[in-house]
């Protein structure tokens, strides 16, 4: 679904990405790892067309390198951003409607299933979006994204800052949007949460993938775990 070949990023004349390759199939939960600065958050923003590159990034067969973003994102690209990103004068309710593709087309979600989804979010429908949680922040952002019926969605850093009883709560709805059918590239430090819910992994150092494989294949190989991802 998703085949990024050959990424290079940039912030003016600083040179992030140094030919970074992944790729996100149909239904996966892919997670991509590594210390902070290593150009984690940088490579999704690339590839929602955030940050200048270069390079080939394919999404559903479909050259999206150079795109705008607001047009990846009526490709089907949906992105989760670190910082969240609500708007804290409008309410939960008002902050959905804002996500959706098109007031006139119906996607495959609707208010019904993010109230269904996060219940917190039904309970606080009418509150402003400013004197949520951070946990609730999180699961509005999310639901907001999912109403603009991605077919995968990019997220960074959810669990950042989050209670050990939130970060489990996440964890359980990452898995069931992929049981709805949505491919999700996953950003994350915490390295229980990404071993337990995902099929595949990459590592990242210096801008660069240095590992790729399977939940398995990080848990046997302390050398790189020890290398690229332990303070």
């Amino acid at each position: 679904m998703l085949e990024v070949r050959d990424l290079h990023a940039f912030y003016g004349k600083s040179h992030i990405l140094h030919g970074v390759h992944l790729s996100v199939g149909a239904g996966e939960i892919v997670s991509l790892l590594g210390r902070n600065g290593v150009g984690r958050s940088t490579t999704v923003k690339a590839i929602m067309g955030l940050a200048e590159c270069r390079g080939s990034i394919r999404f559903k067969d479909e050259e999206i390198a150079g795109e705008k973003a607001y047009r990846i994102a009526h490709k089907g690209l949906g992105y989760v951003p670190e910082n969240r990103d609500i708007f804290p004068t409008l309410t939960v309710r008002q902050n959905l409607l804002l996500g959706q593709k098109s007031a006139r087309a119906a996607g495959r979600w609707r208010m019904e299933d993010m109230f269904a989804l996060f219940p917190r979010l039904k309970e606080r429908a009418d509150t402003q979006a400013g004197v949520l949680s951070g946990g609730e922040q999180q699961m509005l952002t999310l639901a907001r994204t999912l109403m603009g019926d991605p077919e995968l969605i990019m997220i960074d850093e959810p669990t950042e800052g989050l209670a050990p009883k939130i970060v489990a709560q996440m964890a359980e709805l990452f898995q069931e949007i992929r049981r709805r059918g949505i491919a999700i590239l996953l950003v994350e430090q915490k390295l229980a949460i990404a071993l337990d819910i995902s099929q595949r992994l990459y590592v990242m150092g210096h801008g660069r993938i240095v590992f790729e494989g399977s939940p398995q294949d990080i848990r046997t190989d302390a050398a790189m775990r020890k290398e690229w991802l332990e303070v």
